[in-house]
C-alpha cells in the first residue's frame, strides 16, 4: 500500500522568483488567450461519444515527494481529480476510464460523478498504460481521448476544440508553440543545426482519435517493437494525419515543486479562466 502523505507542498509555496515570475508572465499571456477562448465553442461531437482516459499510474520522481505527483494536494485537491471532475461534466465525455494503481482507486472512487467510471492497471511504459486503457474502454466510443492526470488546468474549451478536430481529422492533440530556441546537438554535445521554431510545437493533452486508429497503431508498434513518447505518435506510426489544435500555456505538467507553485498561483488569480 502506498503512503498518500504529503511532504512536498510547504516547499512549493517557497518557489524562487524566478518561478513566481513564470507565474505571472503566464498569468498575463493566459488571460488573453482565455478571454477569447472563453466565447462559446460549438460542440460537434455527440453526447456520450468520448471514452476519456486519465493517465495516473505514473511514479512522479521529479517532485521528490513521498507519493506519486498526481495525488499531491493542489489547492485542497489531488491534482488527478481537478481533471476528473472537469471531464465528468462535458456532455461528449460517456465514460471515464482512470488508469492507475488499485491502492489509489479510492481516490476516485470517492468522487460522485455522473459518468461510469471503469478503472485499468499501468504498465511498464506509458505506451503500456494507454494500452490498457484502450482495452478496458467501452466497445463503440466514437472517440478516445487520452489526458496526464498531471494537467489540472487544461480548459474544457479547449478540451472541446480538440475533440472536434479529431472527428473531423480522425486524430488531434493539443499543443502550443515552442517559446525556446532549439538546437539538435551530436553525441559530442557540439551543436548541429538549429531548428525553425515557427515549425515547432509542443504537445499537451488530450491526445484524441478514434479508436480503430490507435487499435491500429498498436499492431505496428507492437509487431515492430517500437517505443513511443506520447499517443499520436502511434497514430502517426501509421503514416495518418494528426491535426494540432491551438491549445494554451495555461496547461502544464506539474512535474516539479515549481510547477505546483505556478499551478497553484493560475487557479489563485484566474479562478474560471482556468477551470
Amino acid at each position: 500500500m502506498l503512503s498518500r502523505r504529503a511532504t512536498v507542498i510547504a516547499p512549493a509555496r517557497a518557489a524562487p522568483e524566478s518561478a513566481r515570475r513564470v507565474a505571472r508572465t503566464r498569468a498575463r499571456r493566459g488571460a488573453n488567450v482565455r478571454t477569447r477562448a472563453a466565447s462559446e465553442v460549438t460542440q460537434d461531437v455527440a453526447d456520450g461519444a468520448v471514452s476519456f482516459v486519465l493517465l495516473a499510474g505514473g511514479v512522479g520522481k521529479r517532485m521528490g515527494a513521498d507519493m506519486p505527483k498526481q495525488y499531491l494536494p493542489l489547492m485542497g485537491t489531488p491534482i488527478a481529480l481537478w481533471s476528473l471532475r472537469k471531464f465528468a461534466k462535458m456532455a461528449e465525455v460517456g465514460e471515464i476510464v482512470v488508469v492507475c494503481d488499485p491502492s489509489y482507486d479510492d481516490v476516485f472512487q470517492s468522487e460522485a460523478i455522473d459518468k461510469p467510471l471503469v478503472f485499468a492497471r499501468p504498465g511498464k511504459e506509458r505506451q503500456d498504460s494507454v494500452y490498457n486503457g484502450m482495452q478496458a474502454a467501452r466497445a463503440g466510443a466514437e472517440l478516445l481521448a487520452i489526458h496526464d492526470s498531471a494537467r489540472p488546468l487544461c480548459a474544457a474549451t479547449d478540451a472541446r476544440r480538440c475533440f472536434n478536430d479529431a472527428k473531423k481529422y480522425g486524430a488531434a492533440v493539443l499543443a502550443v508553440q515552442s517559446k525556446a530556441t532549439i538546437k539538435e546537438v551530436n553525441k559530442d554535445l557540439s551543436i548541429d543545426k538549429g531548428l525553425d521554431r515557427s515549425r515547432l510545437w509542443e504537445m499537451q493533452t488530450p491526445q484524441v482519435m478514434r479508436p480503430e486508429l490507435l487499435r491500429a497503431g498498436y499492431d505496428l508498434v507492437n509487431s515492430k517493437g517500437l517505443e513511443v513518447t506520447d499517443d499520436v505518435s502511434i497514430v502517426e506510426a501509421l503514416g495518418e494525419r494528426v491535426q494540432v489544435t491551438p491549445g494554451s500555456y495555461f496547461n502544464l505538467k506539474v512535474t516539479t515543486p515549481e510547477d505546483m507553485f505556478i499551478a497553484e498561483r493560475l487557479m489563485t488569480e484566474q479562478g474560471d479562466a482556468v477551470a
